[in-house]
C-alpha cells in the first residue's frame, strides 16, 4: 500500500503574509504565485531563477486564475478581473454581489475542464450566511450553484462533478455531487473539525484523491484518503496555514501560504515564521491547476 512521505517544511519568501492565500502553480512561468488578501497584493517566485515580483492591486483579493502569459482572472472584492499583470492593463470587469456591500470574493479554482469556481464571505467575518459559491463558465456566464455559507473555501475537484467545498466558519468540508446544469444532486459532510484541529482552510488533491487540507489555528497540513481517513500530517511552524498547492518540476512539491492576521505577540514569538511561504517535498504527485478556458468568440473580443 502507498504511503505518503514529506520533508520538513522549507522556507521559500520570509514574506510575511497578512492573510497569505491562492496558490497557483504556473508551470509556462515556473513560478508559484500567491495572494495577501489584507495587503492586496500579488506575488510570484521563480523556483529556478529565485526572481521575485510583487504586483498591488486596489482591492482585496482571494485568489488568481491563469488565462494565458501574464494575463489573469483575479477574485477582488465585489468583482471578478481579468487582467494583464505585467501591463497592468484591466481587459474585463465582471460585478460579484454588488447588491452585498461587505461581502468579498475569498478562495477560487478552475475545474478539470477549465471553468472558473469561487466562493463569497462576509469580509467582518460576523455569524451571517450570506457566502454563496459561483461557478463562471468557458462563456463568462455566472452561475450561483450554491448559498448560505459563512466563510467558503475550496473548492478541490475530483472531477467535472465531484468536489469538496468547505465552510471554515462551521469547520465542515462538504462532498458535493453536480449535474450537467450545475444542480447538487447531492451534498454531504465529508469531515467536521474539532476545536483543536483548527479551522479548515484552503485544500488540494494529489492523484491517488488524497486531500490535503491547511489547518488555520492548526500548525498543520491534514491528508485524508476518500474515506476521511487521516493518512499523514505535516507540521508547521506557523500557527495560521491558509492554502496549498502542487507544482515544482515533477508536480511533486507543495506549495503553502500563512497567515500573521489575530496572532498575539506571544504568538508570533512561538510561530515566528508564520506569514511566511513555504515548500514541501513529497513521494506523490497532485493534479494541475487548469488554465481558465474562455470560449473562441469571447477570447477574440478580450484578449
Amino acid at each position: 500500500m502507498f504511503q505518503i512521505k514529506t520533508l520538513k517544511p522549507k522556507i521559500l519568501w520570509k514574506v510575511r503574509c497578512t492573510l497569505g492565500e491562492g496558490t497557483l502553480w504556473v508551470r509556462e512561468h515556473n513560478s508559484i504565485y500567491f495572494t495577501d488578501i489584507k495587503k492586496r497584493k500579488i506575488y510570484s517566485l521563480n523556483i529556478k531563477t529565485k526572481k521575485k515580483n510583487i504586483y498591488k492591486v486596489n482591492k482585496e483579493i482571494g485568489f488568481l486564475a491563469h488565462i494565458k502569459g501574464y494575463i489573469f482572472i483575479l477574485g477582488l472584492q465585489g468583482e471578478l478581473r481579468i487582467q494583464n499583470l505585467k501591463s497592468k492593463k484591466i481587459l474585463k470587469t465582471i460585478n460579484i454581489e454588488s447588491n452585498i456591500k461587505l461581502n468579498r470574493i475569498n478562495d477560487g479554482k478552475t475545474d478539470p475542464t477549465g471553468n472558473l469556481w469561487f466562493g463569497t464571505m462576509d469580509n467582518l467575518e460576523r455569524k451571517i450566511e450570506k457566502g454563496s459559491l459561483y461557478k463562471l463558465d468557458k462563456k463568462l456566464n455566472l452561475i450561483k450553484v450554491d448559498k448560505n455559507y459563512r466563510i467558503t473555501n475550496g473548492p478541490a475537484f475530483i472531477d467535472q462533478f465531484n468536489f469538496y467545498h468547505t465552510d471554515s466558519a462551521k469547520k465542515k468540508i462538504y462532498k458535493i455531487k453536480i449535474n450537467k446544469n450545475n444542480k447538487i444532486i447531492n451534498k454531504k459532510i465529508f469531515k467536521k473539525f474539532s476545536i483543536q484541529d483548527g479551522v479548515p482552510d484552503g485544500m488540494t488533491l494529489d492523484k491517488n484523491n488524497n486531500l490535503w487540507v491547511a489547518h488555520f489555528h492548526g500548525a498543520c497540513i491534514s491528508v485524508f484518503n476518500s474515506r476521511a481517513k487521516l493518512v499523514h500530517k505535516i507540521n508547521f511552524p506557523a500557527k495560521n496555514i491558509t492554502n496549498c498547492t502542487f507544482g515544482g518540476q515533477n508536480n511533486s512539491e507543495l506549495f503553502v501560504t500563512t497567515a500573521t492576521k489575530g496572532m498575539s505577540k506571544d504568538e508570533m514569538r512561538k510561530f515566528s515564521y508564520s506569514g511566511y511561504l513555504f515548500s514541501v517535498k513529497t513521494n506523490t504527485k497532485g493534479i494541475l491547476q487548469k488554465k481558465f478556458l474562455i470560449k473562441n468568440e469571447k477570447k477574440r473580443s478580450l484578449l
